[in-house]
């Protein structure tokens, strides 16, 4: 067995640190999208977002999206399909995935993290400032909130 072969069982741990993967909600409910005004950091404070944060160690996409809607929204919700592409952010330090989201049992999102929310149709997706991330998101909202 040479210097550099596994032993049965082993796993390689590869040098390249794998990319942060960060998830948002586009939830969607009767032809509109829910939007969040970011209240901090300073920097992006009053720019507007999908709902979402960190994937913790452990956690699938789809878990961590459920947990993040309980922490950042109050509800529980169904992760659905994936909308648009990766999003590379941080200078390819990390990812964003954002996935179709529906909310369970009549569950109402409040803001706990945020400043507002506003319920937006497919008309009014440019109402508010984005944050840059969430633009290629928003451009792929429209054919979703055909009612």
């Amino acid at each position: 067995m040479g210097s550099f072969d596994l032993m049965p069982g082993e796993q390689h741990v590869s040098a390249v640190k794998s990319r942060k993967v960060i998830v948002a909600a586009a939830i969607i409910t009767d032809g509109r999208v829910l939007a969040c005004e970011r209240s901090a950091p300073p920097e992006v404070a009053g720019r507007w977002e999908f709902p979402g944060g960190k994937v913790e160690p452990g956690e699938t996409d789809e878990q961590a999206l459920a947990r993040e809607c309980v922490e950042e929204l109050g509800v529980r919700v169904e992760v659905g399909a994936r909308i648009g592409p990766d999003v590379s952010l941080a200078h390819g330090r990390a990812v964003l995935r954002v996935f179709a989201v529906t909310l369970l049992g009549g569950d109402q999102p409040q803001a706990l993290e945020h400043t507002a929310m506003r319920w937006l149709s497919a008309d009014e997706l440019d109402s508010v400032p984005w944050l840059p991330a969430d633009k290629p998101i928003v451009a792929a909202l429209p054919p979703l909130l055909a009612v």
